[in-house]
């Protein structure tokens, strides 16, 4: 099959029907404004269901629970006291904000960039498509780096190599960001979800920590399938779909890492070996430093509750040693500008987070999210589907899917989802760590397919290098596979680790204990 565009042949049933999400998309407010309509409607709803006497007995005190109203002066003044604490207290606030200070380094003085093209450069062919797969998920560690920096790459891997460029960057937006939440190493995304997922659990259990490991030992073993599956599909699908390159564009040239470059990754490798000499020295020895005399345990150390400070160190300390070995720094003002400088990127998730922590604070408030929690607990009960794991979690694995055609940010949709179904999950036995292992399998699957993907018109236009016709209609034609590919297969994974009762992370079950 020649390379035109898929988008020329008379659109199937399914892009028509993602044209009409696309056109319902556009039509709902920027986040930041959504939050705010979201927050004045919980306001309304507080005063109409207090005026309703809506109330439930509280499963885990017996204690009755009313709606609170925030419309009255009581209301009004807790708002307008509580304005500031809310936002400075939303729990994702400080944790993106730390650890992308320290990754910033990482990632301003070259040291992202030169791992990936080290990684790609030293890949035989024939496992091309899988190292550009798996080098997309292994970005996540350097923010959207990989959006930037890696999707191109592997275009221009695969069109170094004689293979379709489109095939490249279809295997490399895969990984990126179908791939979202499959990792080997966290990132800031694990302490942001972590942090809405604390709170919206400490609804029914005050306290109650999830760390950003929460997930970790699923998004293992997903790095691996969707590494599997996603070479499938490029090498079986798409590239055969795509047929030979017949375009204008030159191969690029990619250049091989320099000595500089070489001896700053040494230097990084060497510091990143020493950081972690010392964590495991501080969590493995008897008396380490690391360990709580409490509660002597690698899961129960300080290396696990403050995993957010070590996210930030061994960013900051393999970024400081990559760029004094590869001489990108000179002085302590290149590292400054270089945190200033992705700190200013998050300029938009700061105005989001206000106002979606003024929503979350409201919420918490008028107890709606108990209410809805409890009494959603009890349908799902009469409906004798609590007993359910595998059937409840896919079904919120489609439902996530489906939302994230129309909302694409995953903070945003986790805002406003876990609040409802963590409290009620939770309720019925399961752990916070399971249901938002549940989310993100389906906040990953669609990211390649909605045209509403904040970098979708970027990757469109990394295409159109290569072959100008480029549209929507063919970038959907390409990616639909994977989409349709790793929810079938990640669902399924969920399926089994629930049957085989595995924890999703360090200390992380499937089923709360008793209190």
């Amino acid at each position: 099959m020649s390379s035109a565009p898929a988008s020329a042949a008379k659109p199937s049933w399914f892009q028509r029907f993602l044209s009409v999400i696309e056109r319902v998309g556009n039509l709902l407010p920027n986040p930041s404004t959504l939050f705010a309509l979201i927050a004045a409607l919980v306001v309304l709803l507080s005063w109409l269901f207090n005026r309703m006497g809506v109330s439930i007995i509280h499963p885990a005190t017996g204690q009755t629970m009313h709606v609170v109203s925030l419309l009255n002066v009581e209301g009004l003044q807790r708002m307008l006291l509580n304005m500031v604490p809310n936002f400075v207290g939303f729990p994702p606030l400080g944790t993106v904000l730390a650890c992308l200070i320290g990754i910033a380094v990482a990632e301003r003085t070259g040291l992202v960039t030169a791992g990936l093209r080290l990684i790609v450069l030293t890949t035989p062919r024939r496992w091309l498509a899988a190292i550009v797969v798996l080098g997309g998920i292994l970005s996540h560690s350097g923010a959207d780096v990989g959006y930037v920096l890696f999707i191109p790459l592997g275009a221009a891997m695969f069109h170094a190599a004689g293979r379709h460029p489109l095939a490249g960057l279809a295997a490399a937006f895969a990984g990126v960001s179908g791939g979202f939440s499959a990792n080997i190493v966290l990132g800031t995304i694990d302490a942001l979800l972590a942090g809405i997922t604390q709170a919206s659990a400490a609804v029914v259990r005050p306290g109650i920590t999830v760390n950003p490991a929460a997930n970790w030992y699923f998004l293992i073993a997903a790095s691996v399938l969707i590494t599997v599956v996603g070479t499938w599909v490029t090498e079986k699908i798409v590239e055969p779909r795509l047929g030979p390159y017949t375009g204008d564009a030159k191969p690029e040239e990619i250049k091989p890492l320099d000595a500089a470059e070489k001896r700053g990754l040494l230097w990084a490798v060497l510091a990143t070996l020493g950081v972690t000499a010392l964590v495991l020295w501080g969590t493995l020895t008897e008396g380490g430093f690391l360990l709580d005399p409490k509660n002597p345990t690698f899961l129960g150390s300080y290396f696990i509750r403050g995993l957010i400070f070590f996210i930030f160190f061994y960013g900051l300390v393999a970024g400081l040693a990559y760029g004094l070995g590869a001489r990108t720094i000179r002085n302590d003002n290149d590292v400054i500008r270089g945190m200033d400088a992705s700190v200013s990127t998050m300029g938009s998730y700061i105005v989001m987070a206000f106002f979606a922590a003024q929503f979350l604070a409201y919420f918490n408030w008028t107890n709606l999210g108990t209410v809805m929690a409890v009494k959603g607990a009890g349908v799902i009960k009469d409906l004798n589907l609590q007993d359910s794991p595998t059937l409840l979690m896919v079904s919120l694995v489609l439902f996530t899917a489906l939302i994230n055609l129309v909302i694409g940010s995953a903070s945003a949709k986790w805002t406003l989802l876990a609040p409802i179904f963590v409290p009620m999950f939770m309720l019925l036995g399961y752990t916070p760590e399971l249901v938002q292992g549940a989310y993100r399998v389906g906040d990953s699957c669609t990211n390649i397919i909605t045209p509403l993907n904040q970098y979708f018109p970027l990757i469109l236009g990394f295409a159109v290098r290569y072959v100008p016709k480029t549209g929507i209609g063919t970038m959907l034609a390409m990616m639909i596979p994977y989409s349709i590919a790793f929810l079938i297969a990640w669902t399924l994974m969920l399926v089994a680790w629930i049957a085989l009762g595995l924890p999703v992370g360090p200390g992380a079950g499937l089923f709360l204990p008793p209190q």
